[in-house]
């Protein structure tokens, strides 16, 4: 049984997303979350201009140090504190630096997180045709 049914189209729209918008970076690599000062960001972390999601929020995104902005993953974090749940996108993450953000997402009770790697698969539910 496949667990998540990829679609490379899907992938191309998170694509346009972020290439038809800018970055901005809130929290850099090392800064500590303004409520929970424990909470110390692995890599930046910031936002596309441009965007809202149903919240009315920007999509929010952590870049990590390779020199591109493609999203490689996507975070799912739902958090019972907030009552919510955020999709947040991975730009140029490497292996160590996906595994650091899942680690401070789900490192508290209140929240936790699932990560979707992208995939080139274009599922037969997908085409036009």
């Amino acid at each position: 049984m496949q667990e998540i049914e990829n679609n490379a189209l899907f992938w191309q729209k998170v694509d346009t997303l972020v290439l038809s918008s800018s970055i901005e970076i809130d929290y850099p690599k090392g800064s500590k979350h303004k409520q929970f000062t424990n909470l110390v960001y692995p890599v930046d972390y910031g936002y596309l201009t441009d965007t809202i999601d149903p919240a009315g929020d920007p999509i929010h995104i952590y870049q990590g140090s390779k020199k591109n902005n493609r999203v490689d993953a996507l975070v799912i974090s739902a958090d019972i504190l907030k009552k919510d749940c955020v999709v947040k996108f991975l730009l140029g993450c490497d292996e160590k630096e996906t595994l650091a953000i899942m680690e401070f997402l789900n490192q508290t009770d209140f929240q936790k997180a699932v990560l979707i790697r992208r995939g080139s698969e274009i599922p037969n539910w997908a085409s036009n045709d």
